[in-house]
């Protein structure tokens, strides 16, 4: 539909507001999903944030708000920065639990770090925790 104007002018209107309406979807179309993505966050965590422990642990867990995909999601110790130990989660814990045994670790300070990726949304969290060990490996 063309309307005339005053002034003689033809103006496409219906036009003009259907490109408008076009370049509007492709541009929520194009936001990533991300965007609507909640993040994950971390209810618990064994050891502790900043603990110290007497000796090493047997094992290392991290509790979620949320489902996590226990297979792409993965556990790392690192201590002045470097890798020390890439800790696989077990199977057969509950879905929002991360929890993986490591090698027997000495006094020291370490990092317990993660990379989860949420079943629901697959949105990519990741954090860590400081912990210190004292008197070394386990018995």
């Amino acid at each position: 539909m063309i309307r005339c104007h005053g002034s003689g002018r033809r103006t496409a209107l219906p036009v003009t507001l259907g490109r408008t309406v076009v370049l509007l979807l492709i541009a929520l179309l194009d936001i990533p999903t991300a965007a609507w993505a909640q993040a994950i966050k971390v209810m618990q965590t064994d050891p502790a944030a900043n603990a110290v422990l007497d000796r090493a642990p047997q094992g290392f867990s991290v509790r979620f708000d949320k489902p996590v995909d226990h297979i792409r999601s993965v556990l790392f110790i690192k201590r002045a920065g470097n890798l020390v130990e890439t800790l696989h989660p077990r199977f057969k814990t509950e879905p929002q639990v991360l929890f993986a045994s490591s090698a027997p670790l000495p006094a020291g300070e370490y990092t317990l770090s993660w990379s989860v990726i949420s079943l629901e949304d697959t949105h990519v969290t990741e954090g860590e925790i400081p912990f210190t060990i004292t008197a070394g490996k386990r018995p």
